[in-house]
């Protein structure tokens, strides 16, 4: 028995002996810390701002019409190019607006010498009743033939008057400077007076962008806006990345009541930048000026509950949790308005694969913000890179 008990414990002890060179074993195999990527935190100035959609507008546009009937006989323009005001553009057949003056001036000749004749007729019965030498009746009627003659010479001037002016008419001149469309009829063709479309022209020096504010936006972000602020707005056109500044120049004066918001205007030079009525834009303008706030990527931020929060890390390389509060999205980063200071070292994919209390090996990165926009430019020649998602 004592044989017994002796080898029992031998092999428990083993077995102990065993057990404890396993486990020092698996001590020593156990893998290093995580690499993960690792980045400064960075300060940059940020700026909240909107941006709405939009038709550009030329300031003045005209439907070229006649002022007077008759056949084209002249086009006096290239299509497509820019004309100058008063620049002659269509010619009608100025010959019967020149037999009509020839009739009316011969007409005028006549009603002269019959107001001639009444004046002196008029003057000689003045003289005569005075004498009792002829009625007052007669005295009476030879004035009022005189006045007749007057009225009906003022008559034949007034119609005179206006067949000059359809002769000037006959020749349509452009009443604004810019760019002319084609012509809608041609050579030969005729038209009718006020009513037959013959081109259109747009003004072609400023541009004009309406767009229409939410009253909540506005009342929160611009109340204290006029439009003597000149404040700067930055355009985008279809398809093109080139920002172009222009200034909002006008602001209505009230709220539409139908659609709950507020219609403002601005310009732009539409020279410099080839600006096209009708075409779609997109308008981008300050919520406020910049300011400074951290910067990290959208990717490094979690979510626990309600809350926001990186991992940052400490000097001991540990990954320790830290609540933040964000500001406004710039493409793939994401300012943080508190919780972060410049220098802090943040995980930049976030708690994708780690939690707070890991030690990790850090992988030092740099954050790139050359392709990111975060304050509206104000050079018209500065690219629109990433816009600020509201």
């Amino acid at each position: 028995m004592k044989k017994l008990g002796f080898t029992l414990s031998a092999v428990a002890l083993a077995l102990v002996l065993s057990g404890c060179g396993q486990s020092n074993a698996q001590q020593g195999q156990q893998p290093p810390p995580l690499t993960i990527d690792v980045a400064n935190v960075q300060l940059e100035q940020v700026q909240s701002w909107h941006t709405f959609t939009t038709r550009l507008e030329a300031p003045e546009r005209v439907v070229l019409k006649p002022r007077v009937s008759g056949q084209i006989e002249n086009m006096a323009f290239t299509e497509g190019e820019r004309v100058n005001k008063g620049q002659l553009l269509f010619s009608l057949d100025a010959r019967p607006f020149e037999a009509q003056i020839d009739t009316l001036k011969a007409q005028l000749g006549s009603a002269e010498a019959t107001l001639e004749q009444a004046r002196g007729e008029a003057q000689r019965a003045n003289r005569l009743v005075t004498k009792k030498a002829i009625s007052t009746e007669e005295a009476e009627q030879r004035n009022a033939t005189l006045r007749s003659a007057i009225a009906n010479k003022n008559a034949i001037e007034a119609q005179l008057q206006n067949a000059l002016l359809d002769l000037e008419f006959s020749q349509v001149s452009a009443p604004i400077t810019g760019k002319i469309s084609r012509a809608v009829v041609t050579k030969g063709n005729y038209v009718k007076g006020g009513e037959t479309e013959l081109t259109t022209i747009v003004s072609d020096e400023e541009i004009y962008a309406y767009f229409d504010v939410d009253e909540r936006t506005w009342s929160r972000q611009f109340a204290g806006v006029t439009a003597q602020d000149e404040v700067t707005v930055q355009l985008q056109r279809l398809g093109e990345t080139k920002q172009i500044a222009g200034k909002l120049d006008f602001i209505d004066n009230e709220i539409n009541p139908t659609t709950g918001t507020l219609r403002v205007r601005a310009v732009f030079d539409a020279q410099q930048h080839n600006l096209k009525p009708g075409a779609f834009a997109r308008i981008s303008i300050g919520a406020q000026d910049p300011q400074i706030m951290a910067i990290v990527p959208e990717r490094a931020i979690g979510t626990d509950l309600k809350n926001r929060f990186v991992l940052t890390i400490d000097e001991n390389n540990v990954l320790q949790y830290r609540l933040v509060e964000l500001g406004e999205r710039y493409g793939a980063y994401r300012a943080i308005k508190a919780g972060l200071v410049e220098g802090d070292r943040i995980a930049v994919n976030g708690p994708a694969r780690v939690g707070p209390g890991m030690p990790i090996t850090p992988n030092s990165v740099s954050l790139a913000f050359e392709n990111t926009q975060f304050v509206l430019k104000q050079s018209d020649s500065s690219p629109v890179l990433l816009s600020a998602v509201n």
